[in-house]
């Protein structure tokens, strides 16, 4: 089975499946009549065995006893089993049972039926009458029985393997109809090559399976194409980067072979170095990005972020010359990797002071069982529409916020390294200037 579609496996075992329920309902409803008739049987035995007795023991028992079935048989016998009544298929025939042990009970036994044979299920019955002891005998032939769970036999071995045929046909035919959407869904995927991300599978009003899988199956493909792009984009702002620097160190070093009694050595080393500076900072940058996408695990150990915080606050006073205001930075103790939360603040706090007019303020304090630090910078803003692009790797946004040295991956670190340690960086709505706000988990007591 293993080289069948999956539609011609699905059916064979539904088929199976439905063979085996009708198998085992068709042995249930043979088994329910003959237990059925034969229990109707028995009744009307048992009820005529009762007449005839009290028909004996009242001394109005006739010879002949003809209120019996035409399958039916009975006799009623004496103590020495002597036959006094029998029903008239049986009549003048000797006794065709033993006299019963004085108490009611059910008897299967061969016995004469006119010129036949037949095979009975009689009820004895023992009374005593004014004569003495008498034993009723009364049943009917179970091949009325037999004939009618025969029948019943025939009529499930022709109609079973039909119905099963419909069923087959039918679960065929509905399989057939669903999978043809997924075969539609495999071949507009295939078809999509790597410079058509852009395309997107058809999708039906059905919400049902199939019609989900479209819209995951678009959904992955939406983030493909995004990767894509981001890569795409990555590695076009990554040459863009990286061409100034290495042109500024090919133009220092093609002058200095040209003319080298003219070439001033600190100079040259000042420009050669600063180029390979601004390539180190972006490779390491894009490490650190790389690293958080991989989800690669870090240290975490119990950090006082107030700490961070005033250390990057006294670092960029002595770089910038900026008023970097501490007065609200209390305690914020938190769960995380150290290196990774010096790195976010001074991220942070190093694109505030770069955008910032004349001062940064700093707040930290403990919310709602989160520790929440604001970076907030006098500047010039982020337009409207830019909230979320200025996270985006390598954008470039408003000259007036682009001034100043930095790789443009700095928030994009910033996010990256603070959802790691299971935060959030947003940027949010100010009047004036920009506000960057991180929430961290609070570190839990004990």
């Amino acid at each position: 089975m293993a080289g069948l579609s999956v539609r011609a496996r699905a059916t064979a075992m539904a088929t199976l499946l439905c063979a085996v329920v009708l198998a085992v309902a068709g042995v249930l409803v043979v088994g329910t009549l003959d237990r059925n008739l034969t229990d109707n049987t028995d009744d009307v035995s048992r009820a005529r065995a009762r007449d005839l007795l009290d028909q004996a023991v009242a001394g109005e028992l006739p010879p002949v006893l003809r209120n019996v079935n035409d399958d039916g048989v009975a006799q009623v016998l004496a103590a020495d089993g002597s036959v006094l009544a029998a029903s008239p298929n049986i009549q003048g025939r000797a006794s065709i049972i033993e006299p019963g042990s004085g108490r009611a009970q059910w008897r299967t036994i061969r016995a004469p039926d006119d010129n036949e044979t037949e095979t009975y299920r009689v009820w004895l019955q023992d009374g005593r009458t004014p004569d003495g002891e008498v034993t009723v005998v009364v049943g009917s032939s179970l091949e009325a029985v037999h004939e009618a769970t025969a029948t019943l036999r025939r009529a499930l071995m022709i109609g079973a393997p039909l119905v099963l045929l419909a069923f087959a046909l039918v679960i065929w035919l509905v399989l057939g109809r669903a999978l043809s959407r997924l075969d539609r869904i495999r071949a507009e995927v295939d078809a999509i090559g790597h410079h058509e991300l852009g395309l997107r599978i058809a999708e039906d009003d059905r919400r049902d399976e199939v019609g989900r899988l479209a819209m995951t199956m678009n959904r992955m493909l939406s983030r493909i194409d995004s990767s894509v792009q981001r890569q795409r984009r990555l590695v076009a702002d990554v040459s863009h980067d990286l061409q100034g620097p290495l042109t500024a160190q090919r133009v220092s070093l093609e002058l200095a072979l040209a003319t080298p009694g003219a070439v001033d050595t600190e100079v040259l080393r000042a420009e050669v170095l600063g180029a390979t500076g601004e390539m180190e900072r972006l490779v390491d940058d894009l490490l650190v990005l790389a690293a958080a996408d991989e989800g690669a695990p870090s240290a975490v150990a119990a950090v006082d972020l107030d700490t961070v915080v005033l250390e990057e606050a006294a670092r960029a006073r002595a770089a910038r010359g900026v008023v970097v205001d501490t007065a609200r930075v209390s305690a914020g103790p938190v769960l995380a990797n150290a290196s990774e939360l010096r790195r976010v603040v001074r991220n942070l706090l190093d694109n505030a002071v770069t955008h910032a007019r004349s001062r940064v303020q700093l707040c930290l304090a403990v919310v709602d069982r989160e520790v929440v630090l604001d970076v907030v910078d006098d500047g010039p803003g982020v337009p409207p529409g830019e909230e979320e692009l200025v996270f985006e790797r390598f954008h470039r946004g408003d000259p007036a916020r682009t001034r100043g040295p930095g790789t443009g991956l700095g928030l994009a670190i910033a996010r990256s390294l603070t959802e790691r340690a299971g935060g959030s960086l947003v940027l949010v709505p100010s009047a004036s200037g920009a506000h960057f706000q991180v929430r961290l988990p609070l570190l839990p007591a004990g």
